[in-house]
């Protein structure tokens, strides 16, 4: 049988077949654009990401045994706001992850609701880009919104429901709402009352691998599938893209490279850190997870490369850095406002260091390391835990740089493990269908047979050292630039 992966991602839609082996048969990848009606703001159009999905599908589908096709499921941009009326209509764009208008209602939900209670409520406390934060923005700023609003939504989950008319959602997406209470896996009474919801305005929770149902008839007609294909829940993104690197069971860890950065821990156990500095989410195989989140990762590079450079060749500038452990110029990948640890949606992207012989590939290495520095906030505050993390998986579009993947085991003095698939949370969607599909007893079962890993990086036990005096440095400058970054926001 064939399995369908949707990766909902911010620039794209991607999507992947894949048979009972694990092997991929094909992928598509079709963008659709992106919004920034005012600095700091970030939007889509739902319409687009679900007519870029039966567009790939079309195309996915032109070369297969259709009446193969078992199931689809997926992996999406966490956290953003979809609202639907009565007539399930999309009242307004969705207000994406990397949104930062809500500064005023998270500092309401920490300091007026109170960081304890959100914690006891959620496992969690309010970040910019969580979406509670903007049901309160839109229920004080567009108030006639507000009051229209039948069905509120995360970005994945509203493709689920054009395929199948079914209102659902997962445990590992609804987890970063901070509507959800990850312990216990369900809804929020608490949540609901402080943000002025129903309960039942919030789509029905499902694990991420069970069946929420079957393909709408007309949907299965123009896409010439049978009707009895099942649609399965899916993930967040990056709880997919943990499936797709095999990271599920306890203690395994992967760092996902996207357009963001995070690094994932599984855990069977639920469990927060003092300061919720990481978030703690319920996981896709049906356990929990820590994950530490930046904004802007694999997208800073491409801001340096495209914007500031003006040069596609990646490769190429990255070939003149030579200088591995001995940069003095630094960078903060702050662009879009920082998550994990910082909390902060007010810092901003900061090259300190330079000197009149400072050039082009020491701002570039700056670039990439300033990402694996914040990782390794994130990775320092998972330790004071006390877990103990001796290799990691990596994954999305930044791990194709060799060079990359190495400052990174140097930076967090562990092996990097790259894995044969490098389709992340599209590969882990169709893992999913798989196991909806009854094809695999367990994720982990599914995951251990159908990952395959396909290299390592190991750390350099001298440039580690370089690197640990180099991030000592790095993490004092947030801090010395906090005060400054509030006085520049306006």
């Amino acid at each position: 049988m064939l399995y369908i992966g949707v990766d909902l991602g911010t620039s794209a839609v991607k999507l992947l077949l894949m048979d009972e082996d694990g092997d991929i048969h094909r992928v598509v990848s079709k963008e659709y654009p992106l919004f920034f009606p005012q600095p700091g703001w970030s939007e889509q159009r739902p319409e687009d990401w679900f007519q870029k999905t039966v567009e790939g599908l079309k195309e996915l589908l032109s070369d297969c045994d259709r009446s193969e096709v078992a199931g689809i499921s997926f992996g999406g941009q966490m956290h953003g706001l979809v609202i639907l009326d009565a007539q399930d209509r999309v009242i307004r764009p969705a207000i994406l992850w990397n949104d930062g208008r809500t500064g005023e209602e998270t500092d309401y939900l920490n300091r007026v609701i109170g960081k304890d209670k959100l914690s006891e409520y959620t496992g969690n406390i309010a970040f910019a880009g969580f979406t509670a934060p903007k049901l309160l923005w839109v229920k004080k700023h567009e108030p006639e919104h507000f009051a229209a609003i039948e069905k509120i939504m995360l970005p994945k989950d509203y493709l689920a429901y054009r395929l199948s008319g079914v209102h659902c959602t997962d445990v590992s997406d609804a987890s970063g709402m901070l509507l959800f209470d990850v312990k216990n896996r369900c809804w929020s009474k608490e949540m609901c009352e402080i943000c002025g919801i129903r309960m039942d305005q919030l789509a029905k929770v499902y694990e991420s691998y069970e069946v929420v149902g079957t393909l709408l008839p007309q949907i299965a007609k123009e896409l010439d599938l049978p009707e009895g294909v099942k649609v399965i829940a899916g993930a967040g993104d990056n709880a997919a893209a943990a499936v797709g690197t095999g990271t599920v069971g306890d203690g395994k860890c992967n760092i996902s490279l996207g357009t963001s950065g995070t690094i994932f821990i599984s855990s069977r156990h639920f469990c927060v850190d003092e300061h919720n500095a990481l978030h703690a989410f319920a996981h896709a195989d049906g356990t929990w997870h820590l994950m530490g989140c930046m904004l802007s990762a694999a997208s800073c590079n491409k801001w340096w490369m495209d914007d500031i450079l003006g040069t596609s060749d990646y490769a190429g500038e990255q070939a003149a850095i030579t200088k591995l452990g001995e940069n003095r110029v630094f960078f903060l990948p702050y662009l879009m406002g920082e998550r994990s640890p910082h909390n902060d949606p007010n810092a901003r992207g900061t090259f300190i260091g330079m000197t009149m012989d400072t050039s082009r590939a020491d701002m570039t290495q700056a670039v990439l390391e300033g990402v694996a520095f914040a990782l390794r906030d994130s990775f320092e505050v998972a330790k004071s835990l006390g877990i103990r993390i001796e290799k990691t998986r990596i994954c999305g579009g930044g791990a194709k740089s060799p060079l990359w993947r190495q400052i990174i085991a140097n930076v967090l003095g562990i092996p990097v493990e790259r894995i044969a698939s490098e389709e992340g949370p599209g590969y882990g969607g169709a893992i999913l269908a798989a196991v909806g599909c009854g094809a695999f007893e367990s994720v982990e079962e599914a995951a251990r047979k159908l990952v395959k890993a396909a290299g390592t990086d190991e750390p350099d036990a001298v440039l580690t050292a370089e690197y640990e005096a180099r991030y000592q440095q790095f993490r004092q400058i947030y801090p010395a630039c906090r005060q400054l970054f509030d006085q520049l926001v306006f």
